[in-house]
């Protein structure tokens, strides 16, 4: 049975397009008030008028800088008294060989996949403690958005595996930290999904990745919105660890 949401606060981040985009609206659908994270402020703009500016909170942040996400994590409490769920989606995904690779887009991928939610995670953490010793659901979330590549180490693609590799383990070592006192730690695994990801990649690399995907019928955002609605409005005796969620076609 799905539990409503009323009464608690979510902050997303990366919510100016794609899954952060679909997971805010769906966690505003289910009751929560919704502080929404990324640096364009435009789209943030735009999301508050799609769900309602009584119950958003627009935050621009570049996730990588630590006194920004603790600024973030602050107005957040500061304006809605309290934070029940994390969900840390900003990313950035730069594939291609490592022979002869350009540094800059490794140093990308890991400020933003890992020190970003690493820092998130942090500053988020002593307010999700308290919230899952309150009312109204005695329980609280981080939801750790990682990748397939979190799971299976693939050609041209050996750092952006690093980054989401490192995002599991550190979920898992935190879930087990912190399970006892009743946080949960989800990490959310999509295969490929129709979003601006891959608008990134430089165009010899994105050329290789259409052959591979291409002629598939891929994932919308709004399907991993769902899934991470899915694990945070479960019972309090329920944890969703883990959520691997591929497209159909998608045979690896």
């Amino acid at each position: 049975m799905t539990e409503r949401l009323d009464g608690t606060v979510a902050l997303v981040t990366g919510a100016s397009s794609g899954i952060g985009e679909a997971t805010a609206v769906a966690l505003a659908e289910g009751g929560a008030q919704v502080a929404v994270a990324a640096r364009r402020v435009d789209r943030l703009e735009a999301l508050a008028d799609r769900i309602g500016r009584e119950r958003v909170l627009v935050l621009q942040t570049d996730v990588t800088d630590e006194a920004q996400v603790r600024d973030m994590v602050d107005r957040t409490v500061t304006r809605f008294g309290r934070l029940d769920t994390l969900v840390n989606n900003a990313g950035v995904m730069l594939l291609g060989p490592i022979v002869e690779a350009p540094l800059e887009e490794w140093r990308r991928m890991i400020e933003l996949n890992v020190l970003g939610l690493l820092y998130c995670t942090h500053a988020a953490l002593p307010h999700l403690l308290a919230a899952a010793e309150q009312d109204p659901r005695h329980v609280a979330d981080i939801v750790n958005v990682s990748s397939v590549a979190g799971r299976v180490a693939r050609l041209n693609s050996g750092v952006y595996n690093a980054t989401k590799f490192g995002v599991g383990a550190f979920s898992e070592s935190l879930r087990q930290e912190v399970t006892s006192r009743h946080v949960r730690v989800t990490v959310v695994e999509p295969g490929a999904v129709a979003t601006e990801l891959a608008s990134h990649l430089r165009p010899e690399v994105l050329e290789g990745m259409m052959a591979t995907f291409g002629p598939m019928e891929i994932l919308r955002a709004e399907d991993i919105a769902d899934s991470i609605t899915f694990a945070v409005t479960r019972p309090r005796r329920m944890a969703v660890n883990e959520v691997l969620v591929r497209p159909t076609e998608q045979e690896r």
